[in-house]
């Protein structure tokens, strides 16, 4: 008989103690320590995936060699069948890769996952594995997409001892499991979705895909706070770990890239949903630039750079009289405490104060903006809307703002002056150093080096 023991563990950060308490020391998160009875034998994912393999081809051990004899040979990647999807992943489908694909409750990850599949048939040999789904359900969605099925093998199951073997015996190049939250592995206690439980499920499916070389994507919940559920390991452990976002606007679904071994970082895709799934969007910047004809003071289009490519947002700021002793300020789609540093830079070099005001700031189309180059956009729209003073429809700008109040340069400067450009902006506010040697035609490019520049152009 296997052993085990009692212990207690946090279902938020994984956290282990030897007794209850209220709250978790490590997150401080309240009521999340449960009783967890654990196998203290050996690892039982590895022993999983050991079972698994007996047998497959490549199940053995590589053993040691010299890093400089290692082939080098670059496989092929596979491509998904979304343009998207694929830019997301680094290019494609990694064989041997694991990745995670989580998301709010509704947003999509099914079905994207379910027409990926169907295209991925045409060529390819997948398995879909369904333990929150019956196959009827699948099928009922597949028919309701108009997806061409007929190379799609699909089981119902939830453990992942026979999803191993099935996997072992059909040999599939895609594997799909959805969720990793209900997969349960035999010698684990704990109920399915616990810590214990998703930890060794995770280890076990990553071990099963780097020694067979199958390409496997787990579905993963995510908590209410938009991040992934279950132990910090289970991003660890995969090579790509992505998140399916559903911003203000529910036509659209962002999937943004968190983790990537085999790619950019914070690369994005974006999908609009359809009564027939989710069809991508091949330029995102023309959604996300919907300006009205009559612009009003504190917006401005910005560019922005998400993973490889660049991106056109608009940006909108509301400064107004507070009717408080303490000034609000809420910022949507950007970093808050960004917001308060470009107000301190603002009144200490610019003179511009606003410490009597209530400041929102507002990017549109819910896009979650994370690059520096939104500091003069933002300084802009500031200005334009205290001032009442509406910025020219056809101005975009870009820049970081130093604590000296100088405008610094960002990466990728003359893509982003192409791409603006290429969306018919004429009027191009850029840090000096930034600046294009060569002039445009029919475009004009201002460079600035502080933010005492910036006042003159509102």
């Amino acid at each position: 008989m296997a052993k085990t023991k009692s212990i207690y563990v946090c279902q938020s950060c994984g956290a282990k103690y030897h007794r209850w308490q209220g709250i978790c020391s490590e997150c401080n998160e309240a009521g999340t320590i449960v009783e967890t009875l654990v196998d203290t034998a050996p690892n039982a994912g590895a022993k999983v995936a050991a079972r698994a393999l007996t047998g497959f081809a490549g199940s053995s051990g590589t053993g040691i060699c010299t890093l400089s004899n290692i082939d080098l040979t670059k496989q092929p990647r596979i491509s998904s069948g979304f343009t998207e999807f694929d830019r997301v992943l680094g290019g494609g489908i990694v064989r041997g890769a694991v990745v995670l694909i989580g998301g709010n409750p509704g947003a999509g990850k099914s079905t994207l996952l379910l027409q990926t599949v169907a295209k991925l048939s045409m060529q390819h040999k997948v398995l879909y594995v369904t333990g929150e789904e019956s196959l009827q359900q699948v099928a009922l969605r597949a028919n309701r997409l108009g997806l061409q099925t007929q190379n799609v093998k699909i089981a119902a199951e939830t453990s992942i001892d026979a999803i191993c073997q099935m996997a072992s015996t059909e040999k599939p190049e895609i594997l799909i499991v959805d969720s990793i939250q209900v997969m349960h592995v035999t010698g684990i206690e704990s109920a399915p979705g616990s810590v214990s439980q998703v930890r060794e499920a995770a280890a076990a499916l990553t071990q099963f895909a780097k020694r067979s070389s199958v390409s496997v994507f787990m579905v993963g919940h995510v908590t209410k706070d938009g991040t992934l559920a279950g132990p910090k390991i289970l991003e660890h452990c995969v090579d790509c770990s992505v998140i399916l976002e559903a911003g203000s606007d529910m036509r659209y679904r962002t999937l943004r890239c968190q983790k990537n071994r085999f790619g950019a970082v914070n690369e994005i895709g974006v999908f609009a949903m359809t009564d027939t799934g989710l069809k991508e969007v091949k330029n995102p910047s023309a959604i996300f630039l919907n300006r009205s004809e009559n612009v009003a003071a504190g917006s401005l289009p910005m560019v922005t750079w998400e993973g490889t490519r660049p991106l056109l947002v608009e940006l909108q700021a509301l400064v107004d009289i507070s009717l408080y002793s303490n000034p609000r300020r809420l910022s949507i789609g950007t970093d808050q405490n960004r917001l308060a540093m470009l107000l301190s830079v603002l009144h200490r070099h610019a003179d511009f104060a606003l410490g009597d005001q209530d400041v929102f700031v507002n990017i549109v189309g819910g896009v979650k903006i994370e690059d520096t180059s939104s500091d003069v956009p933002l300084c802009l729209a500031l200005m334009s809307s205290f001032k009442n003073a509406p910025i020219d429809k056809g101005t975009i700008a870009f820049g970081e703002v130093g604590l000296t109040g100088e405008i610094r340069p960002v990466p990728f400067g003359q893509e982003r002056i192409l791409e603006a450009v290429k969306q018919g902006f004429v009027r191009i506010i850029v840090p000096f150093d930034n600046a294009p040697r060569t002039k445009l035609q029919n475009v004009q490019v201002i460079p600035v080096k502080r933010v005492t520049d910036l006042l003159s152009l509102v």
